[in-house]
């Protein structure tokens, strides 16, 4: 069936098109001159004038907007129900954009289990331009204290990155509208498919498009997306005056991504799924955070919040062992690669505590739960009985290293060729 592509790259506010069809077809035109159904990458870094000012189309140079990136913000904006979209060159382009939007002086509040870019964004550079940073662990409980004449913004991950914390947006953003402020959320765990944050009373919502929007590993990029027509013209004079843009050639690429993204969540989400149920039942683990299980405190926000309540294809675990443990699986698993990073077609591990985290102080860390035997696996699309398995024989084989050596070294404090030492 031929589907009408005016309608969908100008989708209302609850479009008609499902997810899979806007994906596909959003900010997609077929080119009028050779008909192509994929757009050309447009690789110019500028355009001819027919007069002084006068550019022949649209576009007068590619810092300030490039046809692939158009059309790319069109397809995301289609996908998170929103007005206007901005793509970045990294999602710490994009958290740095926003935060500098602010007027000096102004400040905001944070749930303290953040990336740790972002982190260190709010305590290391943004305070170096007038903007303080309180950061929350209950930040539903709790928002109304901590806003100022000045808070001038709210910044929420859920889940959040790395313990897979829920945030109920709707709570968060009706308390901080009452006071005039605005609520920005981090989408990147989840992707526009299985949450839209401005559905829920969002104000901003911010992906590292790099992660599941792209998909397979091969752009770092960020985006913003919004509906406020003021916020459209701010973050658009810095995106250009800044000039943290990604490249004509990236978007491509990520818009290729996106056609794609509901297929990869759904399989990542059913992988990540199976993985965490062999992780809660295994006797050589903690602990899972997982919004996707039953078990999960937050389960009732995933229901209400999620697609369909799917808790996305992301997870993390304590490893009994400690940190060599929690080591030792990262290089025992043989599919999942131990790397930094997330949301690509390939399944990875990591160690946030000395990771994507280790920015963070310790003390503040394991206030939210990031601890030194903490793992966190981003799933890929692989088949989930082989992950499964994957993830059984890692552990068992970690615990048991870890338990041998721990007990050789102990003997060896102890005792030399059977006698006391």
């Amino acid at each position: 069936m031929t589907v009408p592509i005016d309608s969908i790259e100008n989708p209302s506010p609850s479009p008609a098109h499902g997810f899979g069809t806007l994906a596909v077809h959003a900010g997609s035109p077929h080119d009028p001159t050779t008909g192509a159904v994929i757009e050309p990458i447009s690789l110019s870094t500028t355009y001819e004038q027919t007069a002084v000012g006068k550019p022949v189309g649209l576009y007068e140079y590619s810092r300030s907007s490039n046809p692939n990136r158009d059309n790319f913000e069109k397809a995301v904006a289609a996908l998170e129900n929103a007005k206007y979209a901005l793509a970045f060159g990294s999602g710490s382009a994009a958290t740095a954009t926003i935060l500098q939007s602010l007027a000096q002086g102004s400040h905001v509040i944070s749930v303290s289990d953040v990336y740790g870019g972002t982190h260190r964004y709010f305590t290391r550079v943004a305070k170096a331009h007038g903007v303080t940073v309180t950061f929350t662990p209950q930040i539903e409980v709790d928002i109304a204290e901590h806003i100022r004449d000045n808070t001038k913004l709210v910044w929420i991950e859920s889940p959040s990155n790395p313990t897979l914390r829920l945030v109920d947006i709707r709570s968060v953003a009706e308390a901080a509208h009452a006071r005039g402020v605005a609520v920005v959320v981090d989408n990147t765990f989840l992707s526009p498919y299985l949450q839209n944050p401005l559905e829920h009373g969002a104000d901003v919502v911010v992906h590292s498009v790099t992660k599941y929007i792209n998909g397979h590993s091969d752009v770092v990029m960020g985006l913003a997306a919004f509906n406020s027509d003021d916020l459209r013209e701010r973050l658009a004079f810095l995106q250009n005056a800044c000039g943290a843009v990604p490249s004509a050639f990236d978007c491509w690429l990520a818009h290729r991504g996106v056609k794609t993204l509901h297929l990869r969540a759904r399989q990542s989400n059913a992988n990540a799924t199976a993985v965490a149920e062999a992780l809660e039942a295994s006797p050589h683990v903690i602990a899972v955070n997982y919004p996707g299980l039953d078990s999960h405190p937050h389960r009732h926000i995933a229901l209400r919040q999620h697609r369909d309540g799917m808790g996305g294809g992301m997870l993390s675990f304590r490893i009994k062992g400690g940190r060599a443990a929690a080591e030792r699986f990262c290089q025992l698993t043989r599919i999942y690669t131990l790397a930094e990073s997330l949301g690509g077609i390939e399944s990875l591990c990591e160690l946030p505590s000395a990771m994507t985290h280790a920015g963070i102080p310790r003390d503040q860390r394991e206030a939210v739960g990031v601890f030194d035997d903490l793992v966190r696996i981003s799933s890929g699309i692989e088949e989930p009985e082989d992950l499964v398995r994957d993830v059984e024989q890692a552990l068992e084989r970690a615990v048991r290293e870890t338990a041998a050596a721990d007990t050789t070294t102990s003997n060896s404090n102890g005792v030399t060729n059977g006698h006391v030492a």
